[in-house]
């Protein structure tokens, strides 16, 4: 082929460009002239015209191609009063489908309305290949739009166009921008968890609804009856100022799991003030939430584990199920920067906390984890003192017992933040370890229900827990130290 014969680079691409405007332009032209030209004399912008006084769908993408003085040419063909070479802000978008708008510092911004956006999403660091358009629009729009509507059904009552439903602000303002603000961004628009919220606030009461007051209502009802035209005259007032554009990004929750150990007697599983005094040294939440957090670039942290241990009590073993749920995160870290995490907190000076198999995992392990809490089983090893000597006897009796029932009554430790239950619990099965050299102390292996109070279960809580190891014993018993060394999930 000749270069002659070629066609014009981009010349199918400003073909389709040429059909798209012609269309538009076909569809505003047809548009009721008396109506197109009530409103643009009223202060209703051109976008707002094609919305409101249309019989079939015309408001597509397309429109986007097509600017605002175009359209009002087109709109005001043959209409001297349309033609004013300074637009007033739309009585009933406020400005929104002008692309005019106020910034946070209400300063009016009249430039690329897609590449402002752009610039605010880029601005905050996320990380993402699709998106969800958001837009949140103040009801005065509304109001506005049933006003004019209103207004329209006064003169034109018998018109087809005013029965056909309307597109919304809200929807026209997404069929302008998201075609180009997918472009602009690189990205898709689907069922994202990043969503884009366009947040337009009423700036003022100068920019009040449109909607009539009881007075006007009442002289109007009176107009209509005595034969004159209310409606000839301009019911409405200018609107001064746009609306406020705010641009807010956020990411759907991201989760990571993995197990933990705590090796300290003084550190909480969660951050835990009184007073304004912290209790203990640290908190295992805040050790594995404050590492995960920074490597996320993350708004906040959730953390959630399966079960809890007091702030005396060890968690060893396997290690307790934890996921650390991290809020509006700009990143998702790879797994190697999560080994690194996990073993920056295994080698810290002074060991804690623990932590392994940490990695990214979906939204459904929460689920999981709340499914599995009904079949959950822990395992202790507690060291326990009796005001009597330990005999062979009480040995074979305790390791003999499985599925124990007991009934426990909410702690006296716990009952000013619990609430007062009888609770049923298992113990499923005991074994006891003599320790040599004294024989008022023993070590009580035990694995039992979720949710059962261990140190009652050996002291008896003044008998709000029965049976107990002090009443299966005969005697005085009290913990000395308790150990958490596993917790089963279910079928985990």
């Amino acid at each position: 082929m000749s270069d002659e014969s070629k066609p014009a680079p981009g010349g199918l691409l400003n073909g389709l460009e040429t059909q798209k405007t012609r269309r538009v332009n076909e569809a505003a032209r047809s548009l009721h002239p008396s109506a197109v030209k009530d409103l643009l004399s009223l202060g209703v912008c051109e976008r707002c015209i094609l919305r409101l006084v249309t019989v079939t769908a015309t408001f597509d993408s397309d429109l986007a191609t097509v600017s605002s003085s175009t359209l009002r040419g087109w709109l005001g063909s043959g209409v001297e009063e349309a033609a004013s070479p300074e637009p007033s802000i739309c009585i009933v978008c406020l400005g929104v489908l002008q692309f005019v708008f106020s910034d946070a510092k209400q300063t009016l911004v009249k430039s690329d309305h897609v590449a402002w956006i752009t610039d605010l999403v880029k601005q905050q660091g996320h990380e993402f290949d699709s998106f969800v358009l958001e837009v949140s629009l103040p009801s005065t729009i509304s109001e506005n739009e049933r006003a004019v509507l209103l207004y329209l059904k006064g003169k034109y009552s018998d018109e087809a166009w005013l029965q056909s439903e309307k597109v919304s602000v809200k929807d026209a303002l997404k069929v302008l921008v998201l075609d180009p603000l997918r472009a602009s961004l690189g990205a898709k628009s689907d069922s994202s968890s990043f969503h884009i919220r366009l947040t337009y606030s009423q700036a003022s009461d100068e920019a009040q609804g449109l909607s009539e007051t009881k007075h006007e209502r009442k002289k109007r009802k009176t107009d209509e009856e005595n034969g004159s035209n209310c409606m000839s005259e301009n019911p409405f007032k200018k609107v001064s100022e746009p609306c406020i554009l705010s641009v807010h990004c956020n990411k759907m929750p991201i989760f990571f799991g993995g197990r933990y150990f705590k090796y300290s007697r003084n550190v909480s599983q969660s951050r835990w003030i009184i007073d304004d005094e912290r209790m203990g040294e640290a908190s295992v939440e805040e050790i594995i939430g404050g590492s995960i957090l920074p490597a996320c670039l993350g708004d906040s942290y959730k953390f959630h584990a399966a079960g809890r241990e007091d702030i005396d009590v060890r968690m060893l073993g396997s290690g307790r199920p934890f996921l650390i749920e991290v809020q509006n995160s700009r990143k998702c870290p790879s797994q190697q920067s999560l080994t690194e995490i996990e073993e920056k907190i295994n080698n810290s000076e002074k060991k804690l906390v623990g932590v392994k198999d940490l990695k990214f995992i979906g939204s459904e392990c929460w689920a999981m984890m709340r499914e599995g809490e009904a079949e959950k089983q822990k395992q202790y090893a507690a060291l326990v003192w009796i005001s009597r000597p330990l005999e062979e006897e009480d040995c074979n009796s305790v390791s003999s017992m499985k599925e124990l029932k007991i009934l426990q009554k909410t702690p006296i430790r716990v009952l000013h933040r619990r609430s007062q239950l009888e609770r049923e619990r298992t113990i499923h099965w005991m074994k006891v370890e003599k320790i040599k050299g004294n024989a008022h102390y023993f070590l009580l292996h035990l694995c039992t229900q979720a949710g059962t109070y261990i140190k009652e279960f050996v002291h008896g809580d003044l008998g709000r827990t029965t049976p107990s190891m002090g009443s299966i014993l005969g005697c005085r018993a009290e913990i000395i130290q308790l150990d958490v060394t596993d917790v089963k999930m279910g079928d985990s």
